[in-house]
This record gives C-alpha cells, sequence and structure tokens, in this order.
C-alpha cells in the first residue's frame, strides 16, 4: 500500500479543482455561444446556459458576472485570435507587402468573417440593446489598431489617430460588406472580384504620409 504525505495530498486537491472549474467554465462558455447564434442576444437567459451545460446559477455566477459578461468573454477571445492572426499579418503587409499581398489579406479577413459568421448577429443585436456591452465593442476594435504597433509608428505624432480611425473604417467596411454580401445576400457583386475592388479603395487610402 502506498501512503501520500499529507502536504502532497493537500497540494493536488486544489489542481483537480481548478481543473473543474475550467472544465466548467468552458462548458459555459461554449452553450452560451451555441444559444446565441440559435436565439441571438435577447431571447437567451442564464437559465438557459445554466440548463445547457447542467449546472446551477450559483455555479454560473462563479464565472460570469450576467449575460453580457459571458458573451463580452466570448468576443474578447475570439477578437484576440482575430487581432493576433488577421490584423497582426496586415501590420506586415503594410510594411513589406504588394498591392497582390493586400488583396490576399482582404481575402483572408473575409474569411475570417466567414468562419465567425454564425456569432456576428448575436454581436450586432447585444451592441445595439445593452449599452454595458458598447464597451467590448469598442475594447474589440482598439485590440485590432494595437495589433498594428509598425503602422500606427510611420505616421507623425499629430496623425496616429487618423492612423487608427482609418483602420476602423476598414474593418467597418469589411464587416458591413460581408454582412450585406454574404448574410443578408443584399449586395450582389461577384465575390471572386469584391477583394480586387475592396484593395482598389484600401491599399492606398492606407499608406502613411510620404509613402503615397
Amino acid at each position: 500500500m502506498v501512503f501520500m504525505r499529507e502536504d502532497t495530498v493537500g497540494a493536488q486537491r486544489p489542481n483537480l479543482r481548478d481543473e473543474q472549474k475550467r472544465r466548467t467554465r468552458l462548458a459555459l462558455l461554449e452553450a452560451a455561444r451555441g444559444l446565441f447564434t440559435e436565439n441571438g442576444y435577447a431571447d437567451v437567459t442564464v437559465d438557459d446556459i445554466t440548463r445547457a451545460v447542467g449546472c446551477s446559477r450559483a455555479t454560473f455566477y462563479l464565472h460570469f458576472t450576467n449575460k453580457t459578461d459571458i458573451l463580452a468573454r466570448i468576443s474578447a477571445e475570439t477578437m484576440q485570435q482575430r487581432a493576433a492572426s488577421v490584423y497582426g499579418d496586415l501590420d506586415a503587409v503594410l510594411r513589406d507587402g504588394s498591392r497582390a499581398a493586400f488583396t490576399a489579406w482582404i481575402e483572408r479577413a473575409l474569411e475570417w468573417f466567414d468562419a465567425n459568421r454564425d456569432i456576428l448577429p448575436a454581436w450586432d443585436e447585444a451592441l445595439s440593446a445593452d449599452p454595458e456591452f458598447r464597451s467590448v465593442g469598442r475594447a474589440s476594435i482598439t485590440a485590432l489598431t494595437d495589433a498594428m504597433p509598425d503602422y500606427l509608428s510611420r505616421w507623425p505624432d499629430d496623425r496616429r489617430e487618423e492612423a487608427r480611425f482609418r483602420i476602423e473604417l476598414l474593418v467597418t467596411q469589411l464587416e458591413r460588406y460581408f454582412t450585406r454580401s454574404t448574410v443578408q445576400r443584399t449586395i450582389e457583386f461577384a465575390p471572386d472580384r469584391a477583394a480586387d475592388v475592396l484593395t482598389d479603395i484600401w491599399y492606398p487610402a492606407l499608406q502613411p504620409p510620404g509613402t503615397r
């Protein structure tokens, strides 16, 4: 028979609890995302989320403060990936890349929207209906420009905010174009030509002063 020292046993128990907490948090995030995707933001309640996971409201509130908070966490984790993998790439493209490289980036950015298209309506609904969520939306945009330090550094200090604004306008147009063309289907234009047209508009517009 193997006996474990009391201090060893005591050291292991928090690890097991921490793992269970981690799994529960992930389950809540996954359930919430699925419910928001299927039903929208307004029609989902905390009770809906806990029923989907099989846990209590008390357990939910150990991890999140309310429904807005869990959508904010979903948004933050998704946007962090977007900032690192999409707009981090744009930082390099605008430094060294050609027009063709920018077109390829546009295509990748639209692919990101397509991969996350199911949750986008819930985000839009929350931004419109929940003032608390608007700070999350603002932070998500700021994270994208923060992922482009080289690009920002090539603008004069007194025009740095303008540089951020140009990126924000790019983000906005890509999002609205994707929504109208792919989700709402109110724009009819050949998808294989859209990236070229968007490049015509944005490649020159994003060039820092003195490089145009």
